[in-house]
C-alpha cells in the first residue's frame, strides 16, 4: 500500500468520530469540510464501510445497465446532447462525463478511449456504481444523499483507492422536483487544490440545468408554460425558473430552481422552513395575479412590460407565457395507442422478432430528432435499409437521401466526394467546382456507410461539419451552411479503432447520439416472415410466388447465415430463377448451402418467442410510470382523485379517463386499501 493511501486511511479513521470544531489543525492541513466530514461519519457507521479496505469500482454487468439505461431511456436522449457540448468544453482539460441514474449507476458516459482501461479501473466507464453506499464519499454518491452540487476532491474520498480523482457533480431533477440522475465531470488525476475546480462546480452546475430544462419542455409540450427571469432582458432568451400550468390554471410541474423559489415563498408567511409542495396550488395562489390574465404575459409584448409579483414576499419577475397547441387532444395526455403504431417504413422491418421490434420502437420515438445515429451490426443485417426507413418515416422524407460508402471511396478523393471543391482548387477538379455529398443531402438525412473505415483526415472534417453545421469545400474560403440529419452504420468495433488511435474519439461521440444494434439473422425468429416477404420481392409481376417445401424450410432455418440479409436474399432469388412447377424443393437450393449442411442434418427449427407483456392495469410504481402517466397521477392527486373534475380539465370524457387509469395502474387510495 502506497504512504498516501495508509496516511489517508489514517485521516479518516482519526477525523471520522471527532467534531470539526474540536480539531486543533491550521487552514489547509487537510481538513475535510462540513459536507465531507458529515459523509465519512455516514460511511462508517451507516454505511457500514471499511475505511482501512480499499475496494475496486463496482461495475455492473452488461444486462444490468441495460435494465437501468431503459428506465430512463427517453431522459437518456434528451440529455445526451448536454453531456456532448458539456464534454466539448472539458475534454482538453482531461475530464471524462458520466450521467448517473438516481441510484448512482452510470447509464452514459463519454471519455477519452484511449485511456479505457484506466478510466474502467478508476470506475469512471458505463455501468460503474458510484452510490454512497458502495463506493463511499464521492462526486456522485455524496451529491445524491445531500441533494446539492458538489466537488469530491482527492483526498475527500472515502476509500482510499479513489483519492487521485476529482469528481464534480450536480442533480438533475425531473418536473415534478425528484431526483431523475447526477451529472458529473471526473479526471483521473488533479494536482491542484480542490479550489482549483471551482470553474468546473459552476460548468456543472449549468448543464444539468439545461439538461433538467430541456426535459421539462418535452413533458409540458402541450400544456401552459411560465418561463420567468429577475431581468427582462434575459427572460426569452434565458429563463431562469418554469412553471407548467394545466388548462384550469393549476401548476403541475416545475424546474428544480422555480421548485425552491416558490417553496420558500410558501415557507416565508409563517416562518417555516419545511418544504411544502407547490403542485397542484392554482396560479393566484403564488402570484399577484390571475391565470385568466396569461394573455398579457405572451411574447408579443415587451419583456418589460410582463412584469409579475409573488405574493408571497413582492418580489418581481418578468414572465413569458407559451399556450398549449389549439388541439388538446394531441398533447401529452392523449389517449396512447395500444400498441403504439409505429411509421409504416420501420414497421415494415420487422416480422415480430422481438429483439429487432425493441429497436424499431426506439427509432421511432428518434425519427425526428437531431441526434445522431450509430447503427451497428454484422455485415448484411440491413443497416442501410434501416437507415433508408428512419428517412422516410421522418419530416425530411421530402428531402434527399444521401448514402456515402465511405470504405469505397479512394482515400486521395473522400474530401472532394464528401465536401465538395471550388472551381480549380487542384489538379482534375471540375471547372465549375463540385457541391460534394453533404451539401447534397442539404435538407435532408446523409447515411454514412462503413464509417469506421473513413480516413483520419476526413474524420476531423466531417467533425467539424457536424459540430458548426457548415462545409468548407476544398479550396473554398467561406464556409457554406447545411442542415442535415446523419446516420451512420459499421460492422466494425469502433470503441476499439478509438482506443487503437484510428478513429477519432470525439467524433465516436458525434455520431454515437443513439447507438442502434441490429441483431443478426442467426438470432432472429422472423424468419418464415422473411422469407416469404423475399419470395414475393423475387417473383416477376403477374406470376404465382413458388411455395416453399418443408424440406427446403428446415434446411433453411438450419443454415447459420454467415452473410445475413444479403446471403438469405442471394438464396431466394436463385432458388426463384431455378424451381419448376411454381414449387421450391431442396435442390433448387445453391448446391454451397447444401454442401455445407450435408455434413450435419437439420433439426426442425424451434418456434419463434413470444414477446412478454406486463400485465395492463397493474399497481403502478410512480417512479416507473411513463411521462403522460406520471403527469396524469399529478392531476388525479390534485383533484383529490376526483375523476369528474380532472375530466373536465382535460377535455375528455369520464370513461376515456377511466380507461388511461385502468392502463397504468392508477387507483385512488382508498380503493387501493379496500
Amino acid at each position: 500500500m502506497e504512504w498516501m493511501q495508509r496516511e489517508h486511511i489514517d485521516t479518516v479513521m482519526r477525523l471520522v468520530d471527532a467534531p470539526l470544531r474540536a480539531l486543533a489543525l491550521p487552514p489547509g492541513a487537510g481538513l475535510p469540510d462540513a459536507v465531507i466530514h458529515d459523509s465519512w461519519r455516514r460511511c462508517v457507521h451507516q454505511h457500514r464501510l471499511d475505511p482501512t479496505r480499499m475496494q475496486e469500482a463496482v461495475i455492473l454487468p452488461q444486462q444490468r445497465v441495460r435494465e437501468h439505461r431503459e428506465r430512463i431511456e427517453d431522459f437518456l436522449h434528451i440529455a445526451r446532447h448536454g453531456l456532448e457540448t458539456l464534454y466539448q468544453q472539458v475534454a482538453g482539460m482531461g475530464y471524462c462525463v458520466l450521467l448517473t441514474d438516481e441510484r448512482g449507476v452510470t447509464v452514459d458516459f463519454i471519455g477519452d478511449l484511449q485511456v479505457d482501461a484506466s478510466l474502467r479501473r478508476a470506475g469512471l466507464y458505463l455501468g460503474a456504481d458510484w452510490s454512497e453506499h458502495h463506493a463511499g464519499t464521492c462526486g456522485v454518491g455524496t451529491a445524491i444523499v445531500t441533494g446539492q452540487a458538489l466537488t469530491v476532491h482527492r483526498g475527500d474520498h472515502f476509500d482510499a483507492t479513489h483519492i487521485p480523482l476529482t469528481c464534480t457533480a450536480a442533480p438533475v431533477h425531473d418536473p415534478l422536483g425528484r431526483l431523475r440522475a447526477i451529472l458529473d465531470i471526473s479526471a483521473l488525476s488533479s494536482p491542484q487544490t480542490k479550489d482549483s475546480q471551482h470553474l468546473a462546480l459552476q460548468l456543472v452546475k449549468v448543464y444539468a440545468q439545461h439538461v433538467e430544462n430541456a426535459n421539462f419542455l418535452r413533458w409540458f409540450q402541450r400544456d401552459w408554460v411560465l418561463k420567468l427571469n429577475p431581468a427582462p432582458e434575459f427572460v426569452d432568451a434565458n429563463p431562469e425558473y418554469l412553471l407548467a400550468l394545466d388548462a384550469g390554471g393549476h401548476i403541475i410541474g416545475h424546474n428544480r430552481r422555480a421548485q425552491l423559489l416558490l417553496e420558500a415563498e410558501r415557507a416565508a408567511p409563517a416562518g417555516g422552513s419545511g418544504a411544502r409542495s407547490v403542485i397542484g396550488l392554482p396560479f393566484a395562489a403564488l402570484f399577484d395575479a390571475r391565470f385568466e390574465e396569461m394573455g398579457r404575459f405572451v411574447a408579443s409584448r415587451p419583456s418589460d412590460q410582463r412584469a409579475l409579483t409573488l405574493r408571497a414576499s413582492g418580489r418581481l419577475l418578468f414572465a413569458r407565457a407559451e399556450p398549449p397547441p389549439t388541439r388538446w387532444a394531441t398533447g401529452p395526455l392523449a389517449e396512447p395507442a395500444a400498441p403504439r403504431r409505429l411509421p409504416e417504413p420501420l414497421a415494415a422491418l420487422s416480422g415480430g422478432d422481438a429483439a429487432l421490434d425493441r429497436q424499431i420502437e426506439r427509432a421511432s420515438r428518434l425519427v425526428d430528432s437531431p441526434i445522431s445515429i450509430l447503427l451497428t451490426g454484422e455485415t448484411g443485417t440491413g443497416k442501410e435499409y434501416f437507415a433508408r426507413a428512419l428517412h422516410a418515416a421522418s419530416q425530411r422524407r421530402s428531402r434527399p437521401y444521401v448514402a456515402v460508402n465511405c470504405a469505397a471511396i479512394p482515400e486521395g478523393l473522400i474530401e472532394s466526394e464528401l465536401f465538395g471543391h471550388a472551381a480549380g482548387s487542384f489538379t482534375g477538379a471540375a471547372a465549375k467546382g463540385k457541391r460534394g455529398l453533404i451539401l447534397e443531402a442539404d435538407g435532408g438525412t446523409l447515411f454514412l456507410d462503413e464509417i469506421g473505415d473513413m480516413p483520419a483526415g476526413a474524420q476531423a472534417r466531417l467533425l467539424r461539419v457536424l459540430a458548426e453545421r457548415e462545409v468548407l469545400p476544398v479550396g473554398a474560403t467561406r464556409p457554406v451552411p447545411v442542415n442535415l440529419r446523419v446516420v451512420s452504420a459499421t460492422h466494425r468495433d469502433l470503441e476499439a479503432r478509438v482506443r487503437a488511435g484510428q478513429f477519432r474519439d470525439d467524433l465516436y461521440y458525434r455520431l454515437n447520439g443513439a447507438h442502434l444494434r441490429l441483431p443478426p439473422l442467426r438470432e432472429r425468429r422472423d424468419l418464415d416472415w422473411l422469407l416469404a416477404r423475399l419470395l414475393r420481392q423475387a417473383t416477376p409481376a403477374g406470376q404465382a410466388v413458388p411455395a416453399l417445401s418443408p424440406e427446403a424450410a428446415q434446411w433453411l432455418h438450419a443454415w447459420h447465415w454467415p452473410g445475413n440479409l444479403r446471403e438469405l436474399r442471394n438464396v431466394v432469388e436463385y432458388a426463384c430463377a431455378v424451381c419448376s412447377g411454381g414449387y421450391i424443393q431442396l435442390g433448387d437450393l445453391p448446391d454451397a448451402l447444401l454442401a455445407a449442411l450435408q455434413a450435419a442434418p437439420p433439426a426442425p427449427a424451434a418456434a419463434p418467442g413470444a414477446m412478454a407483456c406486463p400485465p395492463v392495469g397493474a399497481p403502478a410504481d410512480a417512479a416507473l410510470l411513463p411521462p403522460q402517466a406520471q403527469l396524469l397521477l399529478q392531476y388525479l392527486r390534485a383533484a383529490q382523485w376526483n375523476v369528474s373534475t380532472v375530466a373536465r380539465q382535460l377535455g375528455v370524457a369520464r370513461m376515456t379517463l377511466y380507461r388511461r387509469m385502468k392502463r397504468w395502474g392508477l387507483e385512488a387510495p382508498n380503493r387501493q386499501a379496500h
